[in-house]
C-alpha cells in the first residue's frame, strides 16, 4: 500500500522542486526520485484484475470461465455483499442462423449482446456462455433481491423488443432469463451459481420463448446431488466411467428379443451410480452432446460384437442421437465408418430420434442425416411419438421405419378404454404407413398382455426389465432363451 500512497504525492513535490530548484532540479527529480522508489520496491504494480483473461471473438466477451473466477471472487470476500447471477439465451437462435447464414447470424448475436450491455451498468459482468446464452455477475453496489431481479429480467426483456436490423433485414428476437440467488444454490461457489442460473433458464426456455424463472428451494433439492462440472464430466466420459446399459425390446408375438435400447449411466468411483437426469442437463449445456454420442456409439457396438463372440443374438440395439447431433453434416460418415470398423451390418443399429426433432425442424443437413441412415440399411425409431406433433409427412420424409408409442399412452391400458382407443389408432395409422410400433414404458404384465391383444409388435419397459450393465444382458438373455424354448413345446399327445 505504501507505493500508491507515495506516488500520488509525486505532482505536488514536483511542483516544489521547480519553484526551488528550477527547471534543472525538476528534470533531476523527475528522473532520479520515480527509480528510486521502483529500486525499493515502493512503486507496486497493480494487482491483475480477476476479470483478466480470454474472450469470445464473436461477442468480444469474457468467457465462462472468467465468470466463474468473477463470481467466486465475489462470494470469497465477505466485504462484497452476495452478488446474484443471471443467465439469458436468445430463443429460437439456431432458426435465425439457417435463415441469415452464419455471417450474419454473427452479427445478429453481436447485436443482441450489445443490447444487454446497454441494460446493465458498467460494473455489471457479461460473459458469453455459448450457443446465443450469456451469463452475467450483478455488480455490488446492486440490491440483491427477487424483486430487482424480476425488475432487471424484464428490462433485459424489453430490450429486444425493438427489432433488430441485420442487412436491411428485420429479425425478431425475444430472451428467456433465469436467475439465481447465492443463498439459493447448492454450494457456495461460483460454478455452483452459475449452474442454478442456467438450471432456471433451462425451465424458462422449457416454458416458452420469453420466459422468465428463478431458482428456487426445490430447484436446489432436485440439482443438489446433480453438480458435476464440466471437467468431472469430460474426464467421466474419456475415461469409461459413462456408459451404456441396456433395457431389451420383446416381441409380443414370440417372446423374442427384439433388440437393446442404450442408455447412459454413469459409473463414478466415489458416488457410485449416477442416473442420467443428474448429469445430462450439465452435459448438454457444457456442449458435450457429441461427445456422449459417440462413446455411447462405440460401447453400443462393441456390446454387439462381445453378444456375437458368445453366440449370442442380439438382431440390433438403439442408440439415441440428439438433435445437436443430426445437425452435424458429418455424423453420417462417423456412424458409417463405426460400422464397417466393428464388421457390423447397419441392420443391427437403430437410430432413435425425438418426435420434436421431427416435427420441429425442417433442416436441410438433420433430413440427409436421417435419410443416409434409413439408406444404408438402419432403423430409424421415432421417440416418444404422440408428444411431439409430428405430420404424416414430416414422418414420410424423415423415412421413419418404427414409432415408440410414448409412455402416457401406455399407462392403464389394460384398464381404460380410451387409452385402448387411442393405442388402437396409433397402431392403425402405423399399419397403413408401413411402420412398426413398439410401445415403452410397460410397467405392467396387463399392460403387457393388452398391448399384444391390440396388436403392438414390440415391448419395451420394467416388466419386462430394467435397464442392465453389459454383464447383467448375458445371464438375462439365457433366462429369456430358456422361457421362449419352455413356451414353444407343445404337450404330448396321450
Amino acid at each position: 500500500m505504501l507505493g500508491p500512497q507515495l506516488a500520488a504525492f509525486l505532482p505536488a513535490v514536483a511542483l516544489g522542486a521547480f519553484w526551488f530548484g528550477g527547471e534543472g532540479l525538476l528534470v533531476l527529480f523527475a528522473v532520479i526520485f520515480p527509480s528510486l522508489l521502483l529500486l525499493m520496491g515502493i512503486v507496486t504494480q497493480p494487482a491483475p484484475s480477476v476479470n483478466a483473461g480470454p474472450t469470445d471473438a464473436i461477442t468480444n466477451l469474457p468467457v465462462r470461465d472468467r465468470l466463474v473466477k468473477s463470481l467466486d471472487h465475489a462470494l470469497s470476500n465477505e466485504n462484497i455483499p452476495d452478488k446474484a447471477c443471471v443467465a439469458v439465451e436468445v430463443d429460437d437462435f439456431d432458426n435465425a442462423r439457417k435463415n441469415l447464414g452464419d455471417a450474419l447470424a454473427e452479427r445478429l448475436l453481436q447485436a443482441c449482446s450489445e443490447r444487454i450491455v446497454g441494460v446493465l451498468r458498467s460494473t455489471d459482468m457479461l460473459a458469453y456462455l455459448g450457443n446465443a446464452r450469456f451469463g452475467m455477475c450483478l455488480d455490488k453496489s446492486r440490491r440483491v433481491d427477487l424483486e430487482t431481479l424480476i425488475q432487471l429480467s424484464g428490462r433485459l426483456q424489453a430490450a429486444f423488443d425493438t427489432p433488430f436490423l441485420i442487412e436491411n433485414v428485420q429479425v425478431h428476437c425475444t430472451l428467456s432469463v433465469g436467475f439465481a440467488l447465492p443463498s439459493r444454490a447448492p454450494k457456495r461457489s461460483g460454478e455452483s451459481i452459475l449452474n442454478a442460473a442456467e438450471s432456471a433458464l433451462q425451465e424458462a426456455i422449457f416454458s416458452g420463448p420469453g420466459s422468465i424463472r428463478a431458482f428456487t428451494k426445490g430447484d436446489r433439492a432436485r440439482v443438489a446431488g446433480s453438480e458435476h462440472s464440466v471437467k468431472e464430466i469430460l474426464t467421466a466420459l474419456n475415461e469409461g466411467q459413462i456408459v451404456p446399459w441396456f433395457q431389451p425390446q420383446l416381441s409380443t408375438d414370440t417372446g423374442e428379443l427384439s433388440g437393446f435400447e442404450a442408455l447412459a449411466r454413469w459409473n463414478h468411483p466415489d458416488k457410485g451410480l449416477i442416473a442420467p437426469c443428474a448429469f445430462l442437463p450439465a452435459l448438454v449445456q457444457a456442449g458435450l452432446s457429441e461427445r456422449l454420442g459417440e462413446v455411447m456409439l462405440y460401447h453400443s457396438l462393441t456390446a454387439l460384437k462381445d453378444w456375437d463372440k458368445l453366440g449370442i443374438r442380439v438382431p440390433s440395439i438403439s442408440v439415441n442421437f440428439s438433435a445437436d447431433e443430426l445437425r452435424n453434416p458429418r455424423l453420417f460418415e462417423k456412424v458409417k465408418w463405426e460400422l464397417d470398423r466393428f464388421d457390423l451390418e447397419p441392420s443391427r443399429l437403430t437410430v432413435e430420434i425425438l418426435e420434436t426433432v421431427v416435427a420441429q425442424t425442417d433442416d436441410d443437413i438433420t433430413s440427409h442425416n436421417i435419410a443416409s441412415f434409413s439408406k444404408l440399411g438402419c432403423g430409424v425409431d421415432l421417440d416418444d411419438f404422440g408428444t411431439g406433433h409430428a405430420s404424416i409427412s414430416s414422418i414420410r420424409r424423415f423415412d421413419v421405419s418404427r414409432i415408440k408409442i410414448d409412455r402416457s399412452f401406455v399407462t392403464h391400458v389394460d384398464t381404460d378404454r380410451d387409452q385402448q382407443s387411442m393405442i388402437a389408432a396409433i397402431l392403425t395409422m402405423s399399419e397403413r404407413l408401413g411402420l412398426e410400433a413398439i410401445a415403452e414404458g410397460v410397467e405392467t404384465h396387463g399392460e403387457h398382455a393388452m398391448l399384444a391383444q391390440l396388436g403392438c409388435a414390440h415391448v419395451q419397459g420394467y416388466s419386462i426389465a430394467k435397464p442392465m450393465p453389459f454383464d447383467a444382458t448375458i445371464g438375462w438373455l439365457q433366462t429369456l432363451e430358456e422361457k421362449v424354448a419352455a413356451s414353444t413345446i407343445l404337450p404330448k399327445r396321450a
